[in-house]
């Protein structure tokens, strides 16, 4: 693609908005430009130029409007993209690889108090389950990102360590398109933690099912720690509920598959934290601004402290003081009324999603 000229530019914003006037340096094109709602023809114009290899940006200045004009940065050549396709697919294959293996113990491991079936058998089921929960997560981002015409690589899963620890530390996309405002930030955030959570709670109904209630004679036999004891959230309860599973008298041994949906509660519970750049960090940024954002973050690092996931907070902390937030093009326009209003479903979810704190300190 050529370069494109300062005319080509100039053409272009003039075409979408009535420029009051044009500041040109050899860094930038400045237009003032006299449209007070500015909001859905700065997504067209951002489109038009980001097609030419031009990026735009809209501040306020002196109750002055002005669209900033700079050149965007080369993009990697087809050969380096194709090998990030063969990374994806690799580390997919290693997490499926994983998640077979840890499924498998843990079968086993549930199966030396109580027998629920054959460990391959739940080994497939929990694959399925968990790259389930994380893969519909990853592609309600990607559903999202398609329909704000927003290009992004595809998913990345994370491998993590089988047997002894999480198989999976989630999975990220990569996005290789613009943020044009606080609406498209917003809802690419939100539309990966609704598709994954909805996956999750269905898996929790058949995981409760499939988890056998441990005889309280057999289980005051066993030695300490011998049990696996996860904190309880409160969709985990419901689940339990519903198959009269719960009670603080009643010991549920976790088959692979409820696990997977402890886990899937757990991701959007982090997710849906107001911090840094999660999902929930994204819509905290554009719903409050900046400085709430940052304050969002740390008080996030403390929670994450108090409910002993100290890790998670060390790596906030740790990342978030390199790179706090992203800044979409326009970063003067509201986020819609409606989104406000689905942002209060978010944190009720979030809620919903946490950890007790009963089922961790009592």
């Amino acid at each position: 693609m050529s370069e494109p000229t300062q005319e080509q530019v100039i053409s272009i914003v003039s075409s979408v908005f009535q420029i009051q006037e044009i500041n040109i340096t050899l860094e930038k094109i400045e237009f003032e430009i006299t449209d007070s709602n500015f909001k859905e023809k700065f997504v067209i114009l951002a489109q038009k130029l980001e097609a030419i290899g031009v990026i735009c940006f809209v501040r306020k200045l002196n109750g002055k409007i002005l669209i900033q004009v700079n050149r965007l940065p080369p993009e990697n050549n087809r050969k380096k993209r194709l090998s990030r396709a063969w990374i994806q697919r690799i580390l997919f294959g290693v997490v499926v690889s994983f998640v077979m293996i840890d499924g498998y113990y843990k079968t086993l491991g549930v199966n030396s108090l109580i027998h629920i079936g054959d460990p391959w058998d739940f080994a497939v089921l929990y694959t399925i389950s968990l790259v389930g929960i994380l893969g519909v997560h990853e592609a309600g981002h990607l559903v999202a990102a398609k329909m704000h015409k927003i290009r992004t690589s595809w998913p990345y899963f994370i491998p993590g360590i089988p047997v002894i620890g999480l198989p999976t530390f989630g999975a990220m996309i990569q996005s290789r398109g613009l943020l044009i405002n606080r609406d498209i930030v917003f809802d690419v955030a939100i539309a990966g933690p609704i598709a994954g959570l909805i996956i999750a709670i269905l898996v929790s109904f058949y995981g409760a099912y499939t988890s056998p209630v441990l005889d309280p004679a057999i289980a005051q036999q066993l030695p300490p720690g011998s049990l696996q004891k996860l904190s309880d959230s409160i969709f985990m309860q419901a689940a339990l509920a519903s198959f009269g599973k719960a009670g603080p008298n009643v010991e549920v041994l976790m088959s692979p598959v409820l696990f997977a949906a402890w886990l899937g509660f757990l991701i959007t519970f982090l997710n849906l934290l107001p911090a840094w750049q999660l999902d929930g960090g994204h819509m905290s940024r554009v719903m409050f601004g900046e400085r709430v954002h940052r304050f969002a973050t740390y008080a996030s690092v403390g929670v994450l402290f108090l409910l002993h996931y100290e890790m998670m907070a060390i790596f906030i902390l740790m990342f978030s003081i390199r790179n706090m937030s992203v800044r979409p093009l326009d970063d003067v326009s509201p986020l819609s009324k409606n989104r406000k209003l689905l942002y209060i479903i978010v944190v009720i979810l979030a809620v919903l999603c946490a950890p007790l704190p009963f089922s961790i300190w009592g």
